[in-house]
């Protein structure tokens, strides 16, 4: 559940101009997360969250590098804590997960910008990747199958 609630907290920064934890636990309270000021107090501390400066001069919550993804060895923490298989046909990968984990999976993907992955699309515990030539997709199950270990 935490790595679910994180992964929306992300999505939710990305999306709003969030510039209370207040605002933030209300935003996760009507997506069905059951939060409390400490929660997402932890949270902001493990997402290393911090506040930037909008262009309309007030303050949000942000990542704290946006240009380089400091928590890429979270994404691969959260990626190897969630994925259960991974299996491919021609140039499509599908990778399982634990419920509501895939969007986390897939961000992790992304952000790590893997070579030969087109683009990925997250169900609730299921994501595909989309390889740009079939002769790369064995290579890269077998590539995410080492992340598991």
């Amino acid at each position: 559940m935490r790595y679910s609630r994180q992964n929306k907290i992300l999505e939710l920064i990305e999306k709003y101009d969030i510039d209370t934890q207040e605002m933030l636990s209300d935003l996760l309270k009507k997506r069905g997360f059951e939060v409390t000021q400490a929660t997402i107090s932890r949270d902001i501390k493990e997402l290393k969250l911090v506040k930037s400066l909008t262009p309309d001069g007030t303050y949000k919550y942000a990542c704290a590098d946006t240009t380089f993804r400091t928590t890429s060895d979270r994404y691969i923490k959260i990626f190897r804590e969630t994925i259960q298989g991974v299996s491919f046909s021609g140039n499509i990968l599908v990778i399982k997960t634990l419920s509501g984990c895939a969007n986390a999976a897939c961000e992790a993907i992304d952000s790590l910008d893997f070579d030969h992955v087109l683009g990925t699309v997250a169900g609730d515990n299921t994501l595909m990747l989309v390889v740009d030539d079939p002769k790369h997709a064995p290579a890269l199950a077998k590539h995410f199958e080492s992340l598991l270990v």
